[in-house]
């Protein structure tokens, strides 16, 4: 059996086991060192956010029988793509492909707060009122259609290794766990880690209810981006322990966490037409 037969095969299983490893052990430490005091019970989020996550999965499973990393391997194998036709050696290879793929998901994030069509699916991600590892599994259907559309496009241009798109996938999903967990870090390590990945401190800030904090720290995984591009914010203006998360219109918690309700929110009467009809004013 061939390298890419083999990942095609154990992709689902290693996804899987990396995943919920991640989120039992950052749903572990978030318990015995939280960053900040709950609002809502899990008991009343979490119902809602993991059966989105289920929903997802089925959904992507049945409208791409063909995964992300058997696209890959079919354009490795036929020498497509942009790495393809360079020859570098495999490590260098891997590592070019999961820095591109990063800082296309980045640009993806920021597509999704700009552009108003975008941003109604996105902002149900947004909507919760507390923020912890089961946030990292919240996003609307059409979002997550949609991106897996930008994943084919970018692997189809770039055309990386099988197994990068596979250990990009693995990261992305143990990145957005941890950088989404109600945990408390020590200030030193924190800042550390910042250097190259997004930590929890650095992406609750983009889930602050201050429109000019929601707009800002778009990374997923790699810190640099936001830095490049003038996008990162260091503190929240409140505090970590006193800002307000979730959208201003959006506060009300059977809204927010009915599986149903969140589905339907972005088609509501009251939704805002999108980031920029949020008033800014506040922030200047």
């Amino acid at each position: 059996m061939t390298e890419a037969a083999t990942l095609l095969q154990q992709e689902p299983v290693i996804r899987l086991g990396f995943f919920a490893g991640t989120l039992a052990l950052m749903l572990l430490l978030e318990s015995l060192f939280p960053r900040r005091k709950r609002r809502l019970p899990r008991l009343e989020r979490w119902p809602g956010n993991f059966g989105i996550a289920m929903l997802n999965t089925f959904i992507v499973r049945l409208a791409f029988p063909v995964a992300l990393v058997g696209f890959a391997a079919g354009l490795e194998a036929g020498g497509q793509g942009l790495l393809n036709q360079l020859e570098l050696p495999a490590p260098i290879t891997i590592a070019l492909a999961l820095i591109m793929l990063d800082l296309v998901i980045w640009a993806q994030h920021v597509l999704f707060h700009r552009f108003p069509v975008l941003w109604r699916f996105h902002s149900m991600h947004h909507m919760d009122l507390d923020i912890d590892a089961t946030s990292g599994t919240r996003f609307h259907p059409i979002e997550i259609l949609i991106s897996v559309l930008i994943k084919f496009a970018a692997i189809r241009a770039l055309g990386p290794p099988a197994v990068a798109v596979l250990w990009f996938e693995v990261i992305l999903n143990a990145a957005a766990t941890f950088n989404h967990a109600n945990l408390k870090l020590p200030v030193a390590l924190d800042h550390l880690l910042r250097i190259m990945i997004v930590t929890p401190d650095m992406h609750r800030i983009h889930h602050s209810m201050r429109p000019a904090e929601t707009h800002s720290n778009f990374g997923f995984n790699l810190s640099i981006w936001d830095r490049l591009f003038g996008t990162y914010v260091a503190e929240p203006e409140a505090g970590h322990k006193d800002m307000d998360i979730g959208l201003p219109d959006f506060q009300d918690n059977e809204m927010v966490q009915r599986i149903d309700r969140m589905l339907a929110a972005p088609f509501g009467p009251h939704f805002r037409p999108g980031p920029e009809s949020q008033d800014r004013n506040q922030d200047r």
